[in-house]
C-alpha cells in the first residue's frame, strides 16, 4: 500500500488532499501529527477545523502527543546519537558531543570559527560510531556563500591516520594512505555525502529547510541516512530583510516557523541541527561581554544548546556552553587550524 493510500485512511483526507500532503512533505502519519493545524490548513488547502482533526487522527494512528512516565522517556532518548567534535574539552562539556533531535545554536562574532564548525562537523558526521561520528550524511543550508569543498578537502585529509584508514577500508576505496589518488577518492566520497543548497533570501532559506524534509526522507533507509542538518547563517537573511521595529513581529513569527521546520527534520530523523548565529552590540552591557545573539526570545527558547565563540590569541578560540537543558556552563578551549579544528 502507498503512502499516498495510508494517508486516505485518515478521516477527511481524500485523494486530492493526500497528494497535497505529500507534495509538502507529509508522507506519515508522525510528519503530520507534529504539525500545527494552521499550518496544515495553508499546505494541504483544508480548513482549520478539518486539519485538527486530521492531526487528532494522525497522532491516535501514530501513537503521539499523550503523556508518558520518566522511564519511557529515559528509554527513548537512549536512541538520540552524540555527534562529536573530536576534541576531547569540548566533547566532555557537551557531555559526548551535539546531539540528535535538538537544535544546538553556536554564535559568535566574525572570524570566530563559526562557519568552520559546519565544515568540521559535516565531515565528522560521516564517520563510524567508534570515531566518534554519526555514520550520516549532512544537510548544509548556506546563506552567506561560506560553505567551501576545498575546506572540507582540507579537513578530511587533516584527521587522524587511524581514522582514515578506517573509513578507506569501510569505504571500500582503494589504495593507501599517504597515496595522492586514495586520498582524493576519499575527499570525493565524504564531499558526496554533503548537500549544499544557497539560499538566496529568507524566503529561500524556508523553502530548503522544508525541502530538507525531502532528502531526509529520501535516504533514509540508505547506508547513510541524514544525521545532520547545518544552517550557516540562521539569520543573516531574516537580519538584512526585516529592518526596524515595525518589521520585529514579522520577522520573529517567520524564524519561529523556520524553527520549527529545522527542528520536525531533526525529531522525524534522527538528525542533528547546528545552526549559526550572528551577534550584535548590546549598548545595556556595563560589564562582561557587550555582545548578545540576534533572534531574540524565539531562538533562545527553540535553541536547545548555545554555544558562544569568543577570539582568542592567534588561532585560538574559546568556546563557551551558556545554556543547555541538563549541563553545567563550561569553557573550552579549541585551535583553528588548516587541517581543521584541533584541541589546544
Amino acid at each position: 500500500m502507498s503512502a499516498t493510500q495510508d494517508l486516505e485512511d485518515l478521516p477527511g483526507v481524500g485523494p486530492a488532499t493526500a497528494d497535497k500532503l505529500q507534495d509538502n512533505g507529509y508522507d506519515s502519519y508522525q510528519s503530520i501529527a507534529v504539525a500545527s493545524p494552521s499550518e496544515l490548513s495553508n499546505q494541504a488547502d483544508v480548513g482549520e477545523s478539518s486539519a485538527s482533526d486530521i492531526i487528532n487522527a494522525a497522532r491516535d494512528a501514530a501513537d503521539i502527543g499523550g503523556f508518558e512516565t520518566g522511564t519511557s522517556v529515559l528509554e527513548r532518548r537512549e536512541e538520540i546519537g552524540k555527534l562529536q567534535w573530536l576534541i576531547p574539552e569540548i566533547d566532555e562539556m557537551l557531555a559526548g558531543g551535539v546531539e540528535t533531535q535538538s537544535i544546538t545554536e553556536v554564535y559568535g562574532e566574525f572570524g570566530s570559527g563559526k562557519s568552520q564548525i559546519t565544515h568540521q562537523l559535516a565531515v565528522n558526521v560521516q564517520l563510524q560510531g567508534t570515531e566518534g561520528g554519526l555514520h550520516g550524511r549532512c544537510i548544509f543550508i548556506d546563506t552567506e556563500d561560506t560553505f567551501r569543498p576545498e575546506r572540507i578537502d582540507e579537513m578530511v585529509r587533516g584527521l587522524d591516520d587511524e581514522i582514515l584508514e578506517s573509513e578507506i577500508d569501510y569505504r571500500d576505496i582503494e589504495g593507501e594512505l599517504g597515496d595522492e589518488e586514495t586520498m582524493e577518492a576519499l575527499v570525493d566520497d565524504f564531499l558526496a555525502k554533503i548537500h549544499v543548497a544557497k539560499a538566496f533570501n529568507s524566503n529561500h532559506q524556508i523553502l530548503l529547510a522544508e525541502k530538507s524534509l525531502e532528502i531526509a526522507k529520501e535516504h533514509e533507509d540508505d547506508e547513510y541516512p541524514v544525521r545532520l542538518l547545518c544552517v550557516d547563517s540562521l539569520t543573516a537573511h531574516f537580519r538584512a530583510e526585516y529592518v526596524g521595529r515595525g518589521e520585529l513581529a514579522n520577522r520573529q513569527q517567520k524564524l519561529n516557523k523556520h524553527l520549527h521546520s529545522l527542528d520536525r527534520v531533526g525529531n522525524l530523523y534522527n538528525a542533528s541541527v547546528l545552526v549559526t548565529n550572528q551577534v550584535q552590540s548590546n549598548p545595556d552591557a556595563f560589564f562582561g561581554d557587550p555582545t548578545k545573539p540576534i533572534g531574540g526570545n524565539i531562538l533562545g527558547h527553540k535553541s536547545t544548546f548555545r554555544m558562544y565563540l569568543k577570539k582568542s590569541k592567534g588561532n585560538k578560540r574559546i568556546v563557551k556552553l551558556v545554556d543547555a537543558p541538563n549541563l553545567a556552563d563550561g569553557e573550552s578551549v579549541m585551535r583553528v587550524e588548516n587541517e581543521g579544528i584541533k584541541p589546544e
